[in-house]
């Protein structure tokens, strides 16, 4: 089987006239902010002027109001932005686990793309390091994801 744009270039991004909504949890604010302002600038960039925007405490709260928001049939993707460290107990792992597979299950369910933006790093550092990359990459996943779709689904 051969891929469908073999030697092809793919289109430029473009998200005028989609409508995206973000969750971003507050926990480790100044991570999460970052992550936000860089993925709201690629958003403008491309050409989205107005996604919605909500605040969850932390990780663990992202799938359910990824899920509401999935749930008012009105997005054509959704991005969550949240930043998990690595502490001295188990609940890195219960998070990281859990924050993920409950985004992986709404984006399944709803049949609807979720740029999954939750850093999970062993440290502080390693988070700053990535959150204007991964804040960008996020909202060019939710595009391209849902352009995607759009000519997938009749």
């Amino acid at each position: 089987m051969q891929a469908a744009n073999k030697g092809q270039t793919p289109a430029p991004l473009q998200a005028r006239g989609l409508r995206i909504g973000i969750v971003r949890a507050r926990f480790n604010e100044d991570v999460t902010l970052a992550l936000a302002q860089a993925c709201l600038d690629e958003l403008g960039r491309l050409g989205l002027s107005h996604p919605t925007v909500i605040e969850v405490p932390g990780a663990l709260e992202i799938p359910s109001a990824l899920q509401a928001l999935a749930g008012r049939g009105e997005y054509d993707a959704l991005i969550a932005l949240g930043c998990i460290i690595r502490g001295e107990t188990y609940h890195f792992e219960l998070v990281a686990n859990e924050s993920g597979a409950g985004v992986s299950r709404v984006a399944l369910d709803y049949r609807l793309p979720i740029a999954n933006a939750i850093l999970t790093t062993e440290n502080l550092a390693q988070a700053v390091a990535r959150q204007d990359d991964k804040g960008r990459d996020a909202a060019r996943v939710a595009v391209e994801m849902a352009r995607l779709l759009q000519t997938l689904t009749p």
